[in-house]
């Protein structure tokens, strides 16, 4: 008797301190605690383009802002490329401005000054014929009928020549045609992009933080080769911080997006970071290997996600919190927040 009496109080004690555990966590009315990790969210950050690492201007362990320069590559060949397209662009604004802009006045009066050449040494040759014909016709015959081919010959080159300098004048008085300068332009708008194309190479030989964030691993050194697959830094993004829980069906009633949240941790005892729930999973899952119990490993649990506002910057990433949520709380509950669609 005295054994089996030993063994229902043995058994009793159990089952309290059992109770007592798992209940501990809620032990204030109307409270839910629960406990988990600060969680993180890394970028891994590659340069856009490729070569030589020359600079890298950050640490590990150093805050970096959004647009801050912390690394550089040899970018001298793209920038001598970037100069000689520069000259063929302002060639090629040059050639279009000239088209533009027509025939020049002088151009105009050469041309009609050759024109004017032109139709005098037709006269002059016209004159020669006629007087050759004259003595050939004469009762003296002074000239021979080769003369006056010969004059005939000179009188048609000079007709000739009147023609082509009255075709020039024309085409002086015209300026150049809209085909040309259509094509002159393509021409710059051809320039202008292979420039556009260098400089935008060059800038991608900076490296900026692309938020404001900490440097959790430098991958990379100054001389390495860096490509557009390669990491050179690991970025920890810390604001909006944020805790990640595990919940279990029977407290899952109790919590809503948009619920208050007062987090703390073991080497700040007694001091609380505000935060509120930011996103509740719509699905199940089987308790993380983090939770050491067997019991609660094959239990399932949803996950919750705790934003926080930590500007003191306390909690630090990975740390083990515990988060107190009044499921009384009136706040009234965040539509961003609702299953699945959280930060």
């Amino acid at each position: 008797m005295k054994k089996l009496l030993a063994f229902v109080l043995a058994a009793a004690l159990l089952g309290g301190g059992g109770w007592w555990w798992f209940s501990r966590g809620n032990g204030e009315e109307g409270v839910v605690v629960l406990h988990g990790n600060v969680d993180i969210r890394q970028v891994s950050l590659a340069f856009d383009g490729s070569g030589r690492i020359t600079e890298l201007g950050a640490e590990e362990g150093d805050a970096v802002s959004r647009g801050q320069v912390i690394g550089k590559l040899d970018t001298t060949t793209l920038e001598l490329q970037a100069r000689q397209a520069e000259a063929q662009v302002e060639a090629a604004r040059q050639t279009l401005n000239q088209l533009r802009n027509g025939t020049r006045p002088e151009e105009i009066a050469q041309a009609r000054a050759q024109l004017a050449s032109a139709e005098a040494t037709a006269e002059r040759a016209k004159q020669d014929l006629a007087r050759a014909r004259s003595l050939l016709t004469s009762a003296s015959a002074a000239v021979s009928g080769q003369a006056v081919d010969h004059a005939q010959a000179e009188f048609d080159v000079a007709n000739a020549s009147v023609d082509e300098a009255r075709a020039a004048l024309e085409l002086a008085e015209a300026g150049p045609r809209e085909e040309e300068i259509a094509s002159a332009e393509a021409d710059l708008a051809a320039a202008e992009a292979a420039l556009a194309l260098l400089r935008h190479q060059i800038d991608q030989g900076t490296l900026r933080a692309p938020i404001d964030a900490v440097v959790r691993s430098r991958l990379l050194e100054p001389g390495d080769q860096a490509s557009a697959s390669i990491p050179v830094f690991a970025l920890a993004v810390t604001d909006p911080k944020w805790i990640r829980l595990y919940a279990s069906e029977t407290d899952l009633g109790r919590i809503r997006p948009g619920q208050a949240a007062e987090v703390s941790t073991d080497s700040h005892p007694g001091e609380v970071v505000e935060g509120k729930v930011g996103y509740i999973s719509s699905v199940a899952e089987f308790t993380p290997k983090s939770v050491q119990t067997e019991e609660l490993r094959t239990s399932l649990v949803y996950e919750v996600r705790v934003t926080v506002d930590d500007t003191e910057n306390r909690l630090r990433l990975g740390q083990p919190v515990t988060v107190r949520l009044v499921a009384n709380d009136a706040a009234a509950p965040a539509a961003s927040g609702a299953d699945g669609s959280g930060s």
